[in-house]
């Protein structure tokens, strides 16, 4: 009965490797390109104004 005791240990770590890779491998949604687009575009405007705030920087004072 020991032997089987130490014979399901790995089995049941094979199993649960298996689970999870195939978890981690799953396709996700991921983000279109107008997502991250407008994304760039907020950036892109929050830098232009912190430009023209008229805050100097530290190598422009």
């Amino acid at each position: 009965m020991g032997a089987l005791a130490w014979l399901l240990i790995p089995v049941i770590g094979a199993v649960t490797a298996t689970l999870w890779a195939g978890w981690a491998g799953r396709n996700r949604k991921k983000a279109g390109d107008n997502d991250s687009l407008a994304g760039y575009e907020r950036f892109r405007e929050a830098m232009a104004k912190s430009a023209t705030a008229g805050d100097p920087g530290p190598d422009q004072a």
